[in-house]
């Protein structure tokens, strides 16, 4: 839930700062800010709770090692979001990384697991109806503001 906090909360915020400096409305640039932010702030996660997300793929061989260098990637492609040149790669290689995530939430999900205490004491099944749709929001968002007609504008 603190994604879509941080997510809603820095593109209303770059919007506004937009607005009041250009006089224009840029969703795509505010939609890539607020991803961008995002996406540090997850990251972070990826050092912080490291252990719990290394929990979360498990079934993988070197989850630790896996865990920090998505935790990197997701550096990386905040920074690729904000660049002009890179962020139609950037938005196509985020679309790619979101799918391919949602399998460690599924698992997560149904083993209970809580990524911030690395215990199973997570929120079970249930969590997936809101990780589902928020996984395809981020999809969706990505796709918006990096690929489509509307994120040529700016």
């Amino acid at each position: 839930m603190e994604t879509l906090i941080v997510l809603f909360g820095v593109f209303i915020a770059t919007i506004l700062i937009n607005w009041l400096i250009t006089k224009r409305f840029e969703l795509a640039f505010s939609g890539r800010m607020a991803m961008a932010v995002m996406l540090v702030f997850t990251s972070v996660g990826h050092f912080v709770f490291s252990k719990g997300m290394a929990m979360m793929i498990s079934f993988l061989p070197h989850a630790n090692v896996i865990v920090f260098i998505t935790g990197i990637i997701e550096l990386i492609a905040a920074i690729g979001l904000l660049v002009p040149k890179t962020k139609a790669l950037t938005g196509k290689l985020l679309i790619l990384f979101f799918i391919l995530l949602l399998p460690a939430n599924i698992y997560a999900a149904s083993h209970n697991i809580n990524l911030q205490t690395a215990d199973y004491t997570g929120k079970g099944t249930s969590y997936l109806w809101i990780r589902v749709p928020m996984q395809l929001l981020f999809i969706a968002w990505v796709y918006f503001s990096t690929l489509s007609n509307q994120s040529k504008i700016k």
